[in-house]
């Protein structure tokens, strides 16, 4: 018989949501800083609109972040920071590589999980690097227009080492594999939504999931 487990917890899905709406609009308008393709009209400030829409929502994913990183240390087991390293044990490796044969079409069997899958604690925690990467450098890079300013203080180490160019180039590559992720991560919560039939998309809204204590 099912039962209703509340997993993720209400900061958890808020973060997640807003990690959404902001490495969107990040995506977006930071695409066109670097690829402009509207020509400013008359009384028009378009690239303005997109630098200050695109610092408002680095501003908005960096909280997000914090909030977070924050839940890794005093929310449920399903968003501590432990989750991060499944191959600590045994178990967790044999997990993380049943679930790589799934993805990878060489094996059937599902490992049954509550939380998040072994393989996916292993790119969350890439992803979060990712996340704390991009957040740095572009601080560091927003930093410039206010030299001996906080931005420029914590983080203007990194326009010496790698410097600009490349940090600009790191920042804008990283979106795109931020992109990448995003892509995956929608077909694999579709994919567990209909092979565990544990209500996976729907307890992003209500942080409950529908549990089978017999596969546990």
């Amino acid at each position: 018989m099912l039962e209703i487990r509340y997993v993720w917890e209400f900061p958890v899905r808020l973060s997640h949501w807003l990690n959404v709406v902001s490495i969107t609009a990040l995506s977006l308008t930071g695409f066109y800083i670097g690829h402009p393709f509207l020509s400013a009209g008359e009384g028009t400030w378009i690239m303005g609109w997109m630098r200050f829409l695109h610092f408002a929502f680095a501003y908005l994913f960096a909280v997000s972040v914090v909030i977070r990183a924050l839940w890794f240390l005093i929310g449920n087991p399903y968003a501590s920071w432990r989750m991060f390293f499944p191959w600590a044990t045994q178990k967790g490796r044999a997990n993380a590589m049943k679930f790589f044969r799934y993805y990878t079409f060489t094996g059937k069997q599902i490992p049954y999980e509550v939380g998040h899958n072994a393989l996916a604690c292993l790119a969350y925690a890439l992803v979060f690097t990712l996340y704390f990467v991009q957040i740095a450098s572009g601080f560091a890079l927003y930093g410039q227009f206010a030299p001996g300013g906080l931005w420029d203080t914590l983080f203007g180490w990194m326009l010496v080492w790698p410097g600009a160019p490349y940090l600009r180039l790191g920042h804008h590559f990283i979106m795109w594999l931020l992109i990448g992720f995003v892509i995956n991560h929608i077909y694999s919560a579709w994919l567990m939504d209909v092979k565990e039939t544990n209500g996976t998309i729907s307890s992003m809204f209500s942080g409950s999931k529908y549990i089978d204590p017999e596969e546990l």
